[in-house]
């Protein structure tokens, strides 16, 4: 499929390209981490200083980007970590790490000719402790969403988004461990095809993949099932994430035939922006509130390839309230003819299992 035409007058072309090229460099970095801590024995691999090095590192190398491509901008980012840890005594050595990583990062690509002290790395990660709001515009990053899939060696998202006056207006994802084309039946494995893909769309200019190296953009679509007793559905790989028991009774009552594909991170978004299942959910416990970053990005790329995200309730998404969604319950990705017999089939299993009054 032919990428879209570029859309006249769109005011997001710059901060589009920015992103798209600060999330592929991010999973750089992530994925020399992930390949050497696969290297390690199981004992190690209980220890989190990788998954911590390149979190922080993802988060660095985002911000160097946007403000190397995007000087005259205001920066401001709501992220998920920051430098309070680092500055600790003892972290001196993984700080050193992490300042390491992405010097070498940044040099094998070429782009800017920048060395970064530690002290440049600190300022960089409390770039992201903006509190986001309904106005002016707002960077919101997840540097590796889905730390569990990154430890274990599957799925994990770098998943970048940019807010402007309360509504998400872009978003990109890399997903370094997504094949590019299309992923497994059932265990979200790969079919064959190139692995690695990066997501990105723009509000009114559609939804596109292509590789992380940029080539072969094609545009994406959600899928066009309209009887559930066709369709498949995404949940959350770990079981703290999402009530399994609730979402196996809307699946009954859906009379959905497949088994659950259960993956981590914002990939699930992607796969459902470009058809590979036909329903992603999540409800998690306790009504617990949901962080903005964990659904920012992976929510207009559905949006733009034509699907729908909303609440259990059925209403949009609000990103406007700050660091957090506004409102608590579950989230919903699918397209305009099972959205409605989602949202029904939720509100019946949320009321059965004491979740909704």
């Amino acid at each position: 499929m032919s990428p879209p035409p570029p859309a006249a007058g769109n005011p997001y072309r710059a901060e589009h390209a920015a992103a798209k090229k600060a999330v592929a460099l991010a999973a750089r970095l992530c994925q020399k981490v992930q390949q050497d801590l696969l290297k390690l024995d199981v004992q190690t691999k209980a220890d989190r200083t990788p998954v911590t090095v390149a979190d922080y590192g993802s988060q660095v190398l985002v911000s160097l980007v946007l403000k190397m491509e995007l000087p005259s901008e205001t920066f401001s980012m709501v992220a998920e970590e920051d430098s309070e840890d680092l500055r600790k005594d003892g972290a001196e050595e993984i700080l050193e790490h992490i300042t390491k990583l992405v010097n070498e990062t940044v040099m094998d690509d070429g782009s800017y000719s920048i060395t970064l002290s530690k002290e440049d790395v600190l300022v960089a990660l409390d770039g992201g402790r903006s509190e986001g709001g309904p106005s002016g515009r707002h960077w919101i990053l997840d540097p590796i969403d889905g730390t569990k899939g990154f430890i274990r060696g599957d799925q994990y998202a770098i998943a970048l988004a940019l807010l402007d006056k309360g509504k998400v207006v872009l978003g990109a994802m890399a997903c370094p461990n997504l094949p590019f084309k299309s992923i497994g039946n059932h265990n979200g494995g790969s079919s064959g095809d190139q692995v690695g893909a990066l997501f990105s769309a723009t509000i009114g200019c559609g939804a596109t993949v292509e590789t992380l190296e940029g080539s072969q953009r094609q545009k994406i679509s959600v899928c066009s099932i309209n009887n559930p007793v066709d369709a498949s559905f995404f949940e959350p790989y770990e079981i703290r994430h999402s009530m399994r028991d609730c979402t196996s009774s809307i699946a009954k009552k859906l009379g959905i035939q497949a088994p659950p594909v259960r993956i981590d991170s914002q990939a699930k978004y992607a796969a459902i922006a470009r058809g590979d299942g036909a329903i992603y959910w999540r409800f998690p416990h306790n009504r617990s509130r949901l962080t903005v970053w964990d659904h920012a990005s992976g929510s207009i790329i559905v949006t733009e390839a034509g699907g729908l995200v909303k609440d259990a309730s059925g209403n949009d998404l609000d990103f406007s309230k700050g660091r957090h969604l506004g409102h608590e319950g579950g989230i919903i990705a699918t397209n305009k003819y099972l959205m409605p017999l989602v949202v029904e089939a939720a509100q019946e299993a949320m009321k059965q299992e004491g979740i909704l009054g």
